[in-house]
């Protein structure tokens, strides 16, 4: 298996009530067969989870992130801000 086929994709919303929209990303992860994970990470009430979340996310494996966050969406600006390696943000 290559390398880029070995990496997974990472759903990141700033809490549960995201999920609604999220699961979008989900979905359309599962029906193309890409490996994935899903997480809740606070920009505003774990900033430290955030940045060891973000400072890691090569050494986990993690080649493509989706982050979205509801009212105040700091989070996918701080995770890309943190990340090691290069990143496309599109709003």
């Amino acid at each position: 298996m290559s390398k880029i086929k070995s990496k997974k994709v990472s759903i990141v919303m700033g809490s549960q009530s995201d999920f609604k929209t999220m699961i979008l990303c989900q979905k359309v992860l599962k029906s193309l067969d890409v490996k994935y994970e899903t997480k809740i990470i606070s920009a505003h009430r774990t900033p430290d989870r955030m940045y060891k979340y973000a400072k890691n996310a090569e050494k986990e494996n993690i080649g493509v992130i989706i982050a979205g966050a509801g009212g105040s969406a700091h989070l996918p600006g701080m995770i890309s801000a943190s990340l090691l390696f290069q990143y496309w943000e599109f709003q």
